[in-house]
């Protein structure tokens, strides 16, 4: 069964999702989690137009956001009594979804947990990686959490 589940978050409310599976997951399992937060600086600095200079205030705002993120989530482990560890990333020379594959194998994970809106099949999460690529690279099985539509009462989950 799934013991060492990785969970990769960015804040949103469709990561929160995945998060709330995986803690359900690692609860009937006695398992652990790894939550992954990716900085992707450098996209965000090219996104907003910004020269070199103030890349680096650029990151330590998102590096504070992303250890908010992975702490709260930590926090919301506990309280079901799951055992969670975090990793924050730096991105900027590689793509996240790279990270989460290379990092499910190094840990290594049992399970990688992504929440998804699903509505054009698999969408982009986690600052820009894509969800599909880790369906088809993957060391492990990946479940997709899909976000409940409006006026959906249940989230409805994929294993690939």
């Amino acid at each position: 069964m799934y013991q060492r589940i990785l969970v990769p978050l960015d804040g949103s409310a469709t990561s929160k999702q995945g998060l709330d599976e995986a803690i359900r997951l690692a609860a009937q399992t006695h398992g652990r989690l790894r939550l992954v937060h990716v900085v992707d600086s450098q996209s965000m600095a090219m996104a907003m137009g910004l020269a070199a200079g103030p890349v680096g205030d650029c990151f330590e705002v998102l590096a504070r956001n992303g250890r908010q993120i992975l702490d709260d989530a930590q926090a919301a482990a506990a309280a079901a009594g799951v055992e969670a560890e975090t990793l924050l990333h730096d991105g900027a020379s590689n793509p996240v979804h790279e990270l989460i594959a290379a990092d499910a194998s190094r840990w290594p994970a049992d399970l990688i947990v992504i929440g998804t809106h699903g509505r054009r099949g698999v969408e982009r999460f986690v600052g820009g990686g894509c969800a599909e690529y880790l369906l088809r690279c993957a060391p492990v099985p990946v479940l997709l959490v899909r976000a409940p539509a409006d006026g959906d009462a249940h989230a409805h989950r994929h294993a690939h």
